[in-house]
Parts: C-alpha cells; sequence; structure tokens
C-alpha cells in the first residue's frame, strides 16, 4: 500500500524541522504553497498541516499562518524531589517562568481531602499555574494548599513557586509523595499547552509533607510529553 500523499508531505516537513532548515518560530509554506509545491489538493494541504500540529511540531494561528514550536525537551530530575523546579531549570541553562492562572479559595474536593487527611469540602488554596521553559508552555500546575498557608503567604504566592515560597517562610518539606499517570487534553488543557483536544499528556501527581509528617500540598503538573520529562537515579544496594 502507499503511503499517502498528506503523510509524504508532513514527513518531509518534519525531516526539515529536525535537521534544521525551519527553526523554532519559522513559518512553515502555506496550504496554497504546498499545494504548488506537490501538486495536490487543498485538503490533502491541509491534512498534511494537521498532521504536523497534532504532533506538537507546529501550531497554526488563524490569520498569520503555520509556525514551528519550540523543540527543546527539558528534564526535571526526581533523584532529589524537593530541589526546586526553578533551580533545576537554571541548571540546565533553560529560562523558567510561569503565569499565575487561578489562586482562590475553594471547598476541597474529595480526592483532596484524603490525601491530605482533612474534612472534605474543607476550605483550602487552588492554585493554577502554566509553567514556561524558555518561554515554550510545557506544563501546568494545580495544587492545593491548606487554608492556613495559603491565607499567609498569599502574596508571594501569586508571584512565585509554592515551595520555595513555603522554605522562604521556615517551613521545610520533609517528604514527597508521587506518581506518573497519563491524561488527556480536555478544552483548557489543550488550550494553555497549545495542543489537540484529547492530546495525551503526562501527570506527576504528588502530596507533599511537612517535617512533622502533616500534608500541607496535593497537587498535580499536568505536561506536554514532548517539551517537559522527568530523570531518576538509584543507587541499588548489595542486596537484590
Amino acid at each position: 500500500m502507499s503511503t499517502p500523499l498528506h503523510i509524504t508531505i508532513s514527513e518531509k516537513l518534519r525531516r526539515q524541522i529536525a535537521v534544521g532548515e525551519y527553526q523554532s518560530g519559522d513559518r512553515l509554506p502555506s496550504e496554497h504553497q504546498l499545494m504548488e509545491t506537490f501538486g495536490v489538493s487543498r485538503i490533502t494541504a491541509r491534512q498534511a498541516v494537521a498532521n504536523l500540529v497534532s504532533q506538537g511540531l507546529a501550531i497554526a494561528y488563524r490569520g498569520k499562518g503555520v509556525f514551528v514550536t519550540p523543540q527543546k525537551k527539558v528534564t526535571y530530575s526526581l533523584t532529589s524531589p524537593l530541589v526546586f523546579l526553578e533551580e533545576d531549570m537554571t541548571r540546565q541553562g533553560v529560562a523558567f517562568s510561569f503565569e499565575n492562572l487561578i489562586f482562590e479559595v475553594v471547598p476541597a474536593p474529595a480526592e483532596v481531602s484524603a490525601e491530605m487527611g482533612i474534612l472534605q469540602k474543607s476550605e483550602v488554596y487552588l492554585q493554577k499555574k502554566l509553567l514556561r521553559m524558555d518561554g515554550a508552555a510545557g506544563a501546568v500546575d494545580i495544587s492545593y494548599l491548606v487554608a492556613e498557608l495559603g491565607q499567609r503567604f498569599a502574596p508571594q504566592l501569586e508571584s512565585q513557586m509554592t515551595f520555595p515560597t513555603l522554605a522562604q517562610n521556615g517551613i521545610f518539606l520533609e517528604r514527597l509523595d508521587a506518581t506518573i499517570e497519563c491524561t488527556h487534553a480536555d478544552y483548557d488543557l489543550s488550550t494553555y499547552l497549545e495542543v489537540p483536544l484529547g492530546h495525551a499528556l503526562m501527570v506527576y501527581r504528588y502530596t507533599a509533607y511537612s517535617r512533622d509528617q502533616q500534608p500541607v500540598m496535593h497537587g498535580a503538573t499536568i505536561s506536554r510529553a514532548d517539551r517537559f520529562g522527568y530523570s531518576l537515579s538509584t543507587q541499588i544496594g548489595d542486596e537484590v
């Protein structure tokens, strides 16, 4: 069976992106240019572009065209999970920033109540942040913080990450329990992370404990796998 024309076109463009013929931010050929170059219909040209968008290689802006997305992928080390994300990004030479999307008091959802050992619908601070690496949207972090700490440090939390804020104010974390799983982009996540609706995403779900072993925060970092990943190094003892 021969390869569909739209796949042939998108694969050629993908290889051109991979070797640097098209750099991050460059505008890709328009549908009309693809039609002329490859002698194909508008439907075929449009599907070829859609293939690149669905792979996270390009993003389309209405009325402006299709542009190559940043291809650099960053990795957060879980070997020392309480090393702050900003520090890890700085070590890798990555410019880290975040946009505060939501910061408000809400009733604790059932899952949060169970993980944090508090009564269901107790007040907690919900914070949703869009994390950017070298300017590109890489992850959305959704966290729930105990009300006392959220209220005390609200001004700082709206302008900097949670763990460093707590540490600066003498609230040191002793333990972090985490799992990594998969989800799919809903409407909000697809908008924030610039991926199609239903796109597969990674979820780093965590609960942080203070030195007296009390849970102070529960949350999840939901990321694009092509822009953000995790690494782990463990030492194997003498006994296996």
